[in-house]
């Protein structure tokens, strides 16, 4: 119903923000990597929006981007995750890292957000394994290059045993998945501890 917002940010703060268009005050739900975003105030800004009806209450949720709004309608088709849950995942993980995490079936980094538990996490791979493609900054690529570890028994192993010394399991599988998958297990691990310990 109403697709954007545009005017003056009269307030912001980290759960919520304030647009002021034409002399009426949009409050927009945000998440954090929203207000990341944000322009100082009295400053003009743009936001995609998704308004959510229930029977007590019409939202309005705001995203900077279009990534960040796509991802919010993917997140919110998972059953058991309403508006709040999506902006608490986007609140942790930005579209690409989302991405990534789903198509590595990273639960770990999704269960960081703010009330979202193991099984919920789960559900979120689960549903969007083949849908999140191409949401973000992640590109199909990466993203195939992730999906192609699951079929490689010496990529798995060098990823499981690059998150067992600590390494998120979304960053493991980026950095194998972008590997000749003809290399040893050993290799591929050198290699793996060399550019993700260049990246901390």
């Amino acid at each position: 119903m109403i697709y954007n917002v545009r005017g003056k940010l009269t307030y912001a703060e980290p759960t919520f923000a304030v647009v002021d268009c034409g002399g009426v005050g949009f409050k927009c739900f945000i998440s954090m990597t929203t207000l990341r975003q944000l322009p100082s105030p009295n400053q003009e800004v743009n936001l995609y929006t998704y308004l959510s009806v229930r029977e007590d209450a019409m939202d309005l949720y705001g995203f900077y981007d279009i990534e960040e709004l796509e991802a919010f309608k993917l997140l919110i088709t998972v059953s058991g995750v309403g508006p709040k849950a999506a902006m608490a995942i986007l609140s942790a993980l930005s579209p690409d890292r989302l991405s990534i995490a789903v198509s590595s079936g990273d639960v770990r980094s999704i269960q960081q957000a703010n009330g979202v538990g193991k099984k919920t996490a789960e559900r979120v791979v689960l549903e969007l394994k083949d849908k999140m493609a191409g949401i973000g900054g992640a590109s199909s690529a990466v993203v195939e290059g992730i999906q192609s570890v699951a079929s490689s028994s010496n990529a798995s192993e060098a990823v499981e045993v690059l998150v067992s010394l600590g390494f998120d399991r979304s960053d493991a599988a980026t950095v194998v998945g972008a590997m000749d998958k003809s290399l040893s297990v050993d290799d591929m691990i050198r290699k793996g501890l060399k550019q993700l310990s260049s990246q901390l």
